[in-house]
């Protein structure tokens, strides 16, 4: 009987370590996506991947960038523009869809948990989903140049779902109160986002 107890033991210690070292290990971390967006505003067409839709508040030629880092279950998002209005606030969210001619089909705010009540015709407005924790907000205000740099850090990273663009409203700063949470405004510039392969991982897989 004491032997057994005693082996007994020692395979629970023996497999403690392993135990412990796969609890801090999740897919989400190991397959987490780094995005990243850059480019100068342009005219709306097929082609471009940073686009204006309202040149006075959005100049062609304005340029905006974004990169979206994973931190073990958190991801930091860094917006950077310059060339647009001087000393003025911009509402920007990251939206599901890429960049299009027609906003509209830019899609909703990312959500990581998607509010089961919103529809196309009715975007998310609940402050439970519509929220700077569960979406990506980077309002920005720009300098007297029309530069200007926001952060945040979110609770969550991207791995098979993740969004396709960074859109930047005419709002000055996005609504937080209820029924109205997230808005800010029509749509006025567009920046598409795409992943980044890791250094030194080849693409097609280890073979």
């Amino acid at each position: 009987m004491r032997r057994l107890t005693l082996a007994t033991v020692i395979a629970v210690v023996a497999l403690t370590p392993t135990a412990c070292a796969y609890k801090g290990l999740t897919m989400a971390a190991q397959n987490a996506v780094t995005l990243h967006g850059d480019g100068a505003l342009t005219e709306p067409n097929a082609t471009s991947t940073a686009m204006t839709y309202n040149t006075a508040l959005a100049p062609v030629g304005s340029r905006l960038n974004v990169a979206f880092n994973p931190s073990n279950e958190s991801t930091n998002a860094q917006l950077t523009v310059s060339g647009l209005l001087p000393n003025r606030g911009y509402a920007v969210h990251a939206h599901t869809n890429a960049c299009a001619t027609d906003p509209a089909v830019e899609g909703p705010h990312y959500q990581n948990r998607v509010d089961p009540a919103a529809t196309p015709q009715a975007p998310s407005t609940n402050p439970e989903y519509a929220n700077p924790s569960n979406e990506v907000w980077l309002d920005v205000r720009t300098d007297a140049t029309g530069s200007g740099t926001s952060r945040t850090t979110v609770p969550f990273v991207f791995t098979d779902r993740g969004p396709g663009s960074i859109v930047v409203h005419e709002g000055m700063q996005t609504e937080t109160a209820p029924g109205r949470a997230g808005e800010a405004g029509a749509r006025i510039a567009c920046l598409t986002l795409s992943a980044v392969q890791p250094k030194g991982v080849d693409p097609r897989g280890s073979r």
